[in-house]
């Protein structure tokens, strides 16, 4: 893939949880897709195929009570990175700043490793 294909993919991706629009996420997320994240075990969690995925990600994007701010997007072929902040609530400490590594194949997401931080 293009860097350039991966970028629109990403965006759409990433676009999902910034307008609380989770059926953005369904093109973007392949039959095999597997998720793993960073809470709320030691090991984190993990998710294999496209109901799992998307019903994982669906829920955070539907929460209308975060804020999901991407920081920063690097883009290597079918590889991107974004460093992100997801916000909730009023109170200072209400946010977690992270990581989400993904590759893509076929104009898919077909894995994705977020790590947050804290």
């Amino acid at each position: 893939m293009s860097d350039e294909q991966t970028r629109k993919v990403i965006e759409q991706f990433n676009q999902a949880f910034q307008t609380h629009d989770p059926s953005l996420l369904k093109d973007v997320i392949a039959p095999d897709c597997r998720l793993e994240n960073s809470g709320p075990a030691p090991d984190g969690s993990r998710h294999a195929g496209y109901d799992e995925c998307l019903a994982f990600w669906t829920a955070i994007a539907a929460n209308e009570g975060a804020d999901f701010i991407v920081e920063e997007m690097w883009v290597a072929g079918d590889r991107s990175v974004v460093r992100w902040t997801l916000r909730w609530g009023g109170a200072p400490g209400d946010f977690v700043r992270g990581v989400n590594v993904h590759r893509l194949s076929g104009g898919q997401i077909v894995e994705s490793f977020g790590y947050v931080k804290g």
